[in-house]
This record gives C-alpha cells, sequence and structure tokens, in this order.
C-alpha cells in the first residue's frame, strides 16, 4: 500500500491484522546532496508490530534494484522456484521472497551498524 506521508511518499507492507508486523519505507534523500551526479539513496525502514518497533537507515547505490526486485516479484506471481533475494549497499535492510503455492513468504532482516 502506498501512502502519502508528510515530506515524502512511503510505501507500507504487511496484513490488516492486530499481529502484523508492518516494514514501512520512506524519506528517500540523496546521501551526499552537495553531490551533483551522487548515486547514493539513503531511506528509512520503519518496523513496528504492538510488540516492537525498530527504525534503521538504510543505504543504495542508486536504489541498488530494489524496484526491479520488487516488479519482478509482483510480475513472477504465478510462483518461481528457490528464494529471491535483495540486500542493500551496507546490508542494513534483507529481504528474501519464497513462492509457497497460492502466497509469498516475505522474509526481511533491518539491521543497525554497530557504533
Amino acid at each position: 500500500m502506498v501512502e502519502e506521508g508528510e515530506t515524502s511518499p512511503a510505501v507500507r507492507v504487511g496484513g490488516e491484522s492486530r499481529r502484523a508486523i508492518k516494514l514501512c519505507f520512506h524519506g528517500l534523500t540523496r546521501s551526499f546532496p552537495e553531490e551533483e551526479d551522487d548515486p547514493m539513496r539513503d531511506f528509512i525502514v520503519t518496523v513496528h508490530s504492538e510488540a516492537v518497533q525498530i527504525e534503521v537507515m538504510v543505504r543504495t547505490w542508486a536504489g541498488d534494484g530494489l524496484d526491479v526486485f520488487l516488479a519482478e516479484l509482483a510480475e513472477d506471481f504465478r510462483g518461481w522456484n528457490g528464494a529471491q533475494t535483495w540486500r542493500s549497499l551496507e546490508r542494513d535492510l534483507t529481504l528474501s521472497a519464497e513462492h509457497a503455492g497460492s502466497c509469498v513468504r516475505l522474509t526481511w532482516g533491518a539491521a543497525r551498524p554497530t557504533p
């Protein structure tokens, strides 16, 4: 689901049940706005449910193909073998999708850099 945030669009992934864990992708910005040809992009991933709330800044190199990864999952709705995985530049976000008959299981991992 795409929602309009205060300053930028947000994409929410997750079910509608009370126990669902929701991922929200929002706040797309240039990593180094002073550099005219900066290919790096940052965005925020917020993970929340009744039991947890996590926020992680994700850095990508021109998106690292996240848009293509998600579009291919939608295009291949009839299924595929094995897991399809996407990782951000600094591995602060990982998404893995497996086709399971009539649905897709999306597994994710979000990590903050160690100080």
